[in-house]
């Protein structure tokens, strides 16, 4: 039998609703929703069974939010006998990676992602940064299309490098807009603006991830149980220091999340368990590795699918 990995997903995720089913049923799941209440001093769980589709949207509170639910799904999964060797997550989610590691609490950590999220609208002014993905291109040729746009257009860095021929670039408006335009000459197939708030995973988040080390610092983190691969390296973190360092990285570095498939895949990862609402990253592990299984886990029907699937194993 080969290892599992929990996956958890990142912004873009999320949706209202999310995780309601499950906290009507599950005690220790609601109990997670409260704690995020709490811990915000805020009705955050309402917002996302039953609130405004544009407020959940808000990166402040979309980050607080997926972790919640992320976390509230684990608990089921915990204590329904789930074990894990690996936890990864995309971008926001390794938050909720960490946390279920054990490495960090989930007060701390909810508290951390609301900052976050804080701090990424903040770090550019409204209209002036964007992202947008860019569709059957190679890696290296996209890095050089974003060298040459930086250099007459403005700032444009890849920002996650989700699977094969699927890479978001991040920046100016500027920058994303001639790096658009030259990935299609340059035989792209296709160019998708992404309706974000801000330039996610570029050097423009500086700023932000200089108020996310202060905070950071102030934080208790402690060895995760199970392994963490984190998204700035593609590699599993060891001590609390790497753990505070990759988060401050990661919020104006690429996400290696092909890399970090990749990764699981050589480590004996062949379940991959998607912890969250959606299956994008189900989706994407599949691009990756067409033999892995892959089980998302939002909602009951796809809990009891899931239990299943684990029992045969």
């Amino acid at each position: 039998m080969g290892k599992i990995a929990l996956l958890f997903p990142g912004q873009g995720s999320q949706q209202v609703g999310m995780g309601k089913e499950l906290a009507e049923k599950y005690d220790l799941c609601k109990k997670v929703f409260d704690e995020g209440d709490q811990v915000l001093g805020e009705n955050l769980s309402g917002l996302i069974f039953q609130g405004d589709e544009e407020e959940l949207k808000r990166t402040e509170n979309t980050q607080p939010a997926l972790l919640t639910t992320s976390i509230a799904i684990w608990k089921i999964l915990e204590d329904k006998g789930v074990q894990a060797d690996f936890a990864a997550g995309h971008s926001l989610g390794e938050y909720s990676a960490l946390v279920a590691s054990g490495a960090v609490s989930f007060a701390d950590a909810c508290m951390a992602v609301r900052k976050r999220g804080q701090w990424m609208e903040e770090a550019v002014p409204k209209g002036e940064g964007t992202m947008a993905a860019i569709l059957g291109m190679e890696r290296d040729a996209l890095v050089e299309v974003t060298k040459e746009a930086t250099a007459h257009a403005g700032v444009v860095e890849p920002a996650n490098f989700n699977c094969p021929g699927q890479i978001v670039i991040s920046g100016t408006v500027e920058g994303v807009l001639a790096a658009s335009e030259l990935a299609k000459e340059k035989g792209a197939k296709r160019v998708i603006p992404l309706s974000v708030s801000g330039p996610f995973h570029s050097s423009l988040m500086k700023p932000a991830a200089e108020k996310m080390k202060e905070h950071l610092a102030g934080l208790e983190f402690s060895t995760p149980t199970m392994a963490v691969v984190a998204n700035v390296t593609a590699d599993t973190v060891s001590g609390t220091e790497e753990i505070r360092e990759l988060l401050y990285k990661q919020i104006y570095s690429p996400v290696l999340w092909e890399d970090t498939v990749k990764k699981l895949v050589d480590e004996g990862v062949d379940t991959f368990i998607e912890v969250g609402p959606g299956k994008v990253l189900s989706g994407l592990v599949k691009k990756v590795s067409r033999r892995a299984t892959v089980l998302p886990v939002f909602d009951e029907e796809t809990l009891e699918k899931a239990l299943e699937a684990l029992k045969e194993e």
